[in-house]
């Protein structure tokens, strides 16, 4: 095995920054009981000249060096010599668009970028698609999809994405963004909102874009969609088609700043919303699909949310990596993530 130092992204915000290292480690302790099995061994946080990095042994190859680079705080990777010098390793990255997206749009509660990533990243990895990560077009679906942070992580890396959200400020300020983004970029694409009905009802507006990377791609049909819907969670199932995602990665509300909304209002008690919108978002995922929720572990208890995914028919991933991602938001907000499984 060759031995490994990761230099932790500084782009965090300062509290996120002081919660990397661990959850880096928490990360690659999900590669290495998932798609790196038996290739990556334990790591953990080293200052190295007053830098701390994330070291670890690996036998690593073409894919699995690109597996590690793809983890969320990834900013540098090294290989350690015999004689302790760091040799750097090119990061190939999944990233298909300029970082940007992420980072433009700016409003009270939006979720971390990098905790957006790993998020996606561990959720997918719980799934039978991970070993298609590097190599296909996955469907992802937020269904409390805000303005879209995690559409925009799931674009970036080349995915087919969709959300949900019944916040029409928040829907207007993404729809209103995307193609203005994309134009800016020059990158081809097409945009379409309408009316969103099923069986004679309307439930809300719908935002329909289709873009490529390059003009080659687009004359190719090789093509990234994205659709995103005005609705109620609750109703997801109505508004796409069953068994179609590979994932579902998603903030439950925080009870602070974040909620949902419904017909009585904004609603602050994430384990009743999860509670009645489970069973819907289940029948979306298809037969190895996961289920990744960001809680607040002050409103919503962990082996609460385990406990509701199982009602659902969903098989929760309690093991111990998934067992380190807890850290502090602020005061009111202690962040975990929850994953669990449908059957095959």
């Amino acid at each position: 095995m060759s031995s490994y130092a990761l230099l932790v992204s500084p782009s965090a915000n300062r509290v996120y920054a002081r919660a990397a290292a661990a959850l880096t480690v928490a990360e690659l302790g999900v590669l290495a009981e998932t798609v790196l099995e038996g290739r990556l061994g334990e790591a953990a946080p080293e200052v190295v000249a007053g830098v701390e990095y994330v070291t670890f042994d690996g036998d690593l190859d073409t894919e699995g060096l690109a597996r590690v680079a793809n983890v969320s705080t990834a900013f540098a990777l090294f290989e350690r010599t015999a004689d302790d010098a760091f040799r750097p390793v090119s990061l190939e990255r999944l990233d298909c668009l300029d970082d940007d997206l992420l980072s433009i749009l700016k409003y009270p509660g939006k979720t971390n970028e990098l905790f957006t990533k790993l998020l996606l990243n561990v959720t997918v990895l719980a799934s039978g698609s991970a070993p298609r990560m590097l190599t296909d077009r996955l469907r992802v679906l937020d269904p409390l999809c805000g303005r879209g942070t995690t559409l925009n992580q799931v674009l970036t890396y080349g995915w087919h994405a969709a959300g949900v959200d019944i916040d029409s400020a928040d829907f207007d300020t993404y729809a209103a963004f995307l193609p203005r983004w994309l134009k800016e970029k020059r990158l081809k694409h097409t945009a379409t909102t309408a009316k969103l009905r099923r069986d004679g009802r309307t439930l809300g507006r719908r935002l329909d874009v289709e873009l490529a990377t390059s003009k080659r791609a687009w004359a190719d049909g090789d093509t990234i969609t994205l659709s995103t819907a005005l609705a109620d969670t609750r109703e997801a199932a109505e508004v796409f088609k069953a068994a179609s995602f590979d994932a579902l990665v998603t903030d439950a509300p925080y009870g602070v700043q974040h909620g949902s909304r419904s017909a009585g209002g904004l609603r602050r008690r994430p384990l009743e919303l999860l509670g009645e919108a489970l069973p819907g978002w289940s029948r979306l995922l298809r037969p190895g699909g996961a289920v990744g929720i960001a809680i607040n572990v002050r409103t919503c208890p962990r082996d609460e949310a385990f406990a509701l995914l199982r009602d659902t028919g969903l098989e929760p991933r309690d093991t111990a990596a998934y067992g380190g991602f807890e850290h502090r938001v602020d005061q009111a907000i202690l962040r975990d993530l929850v994953v669990a499984v449908k059957a095959v």
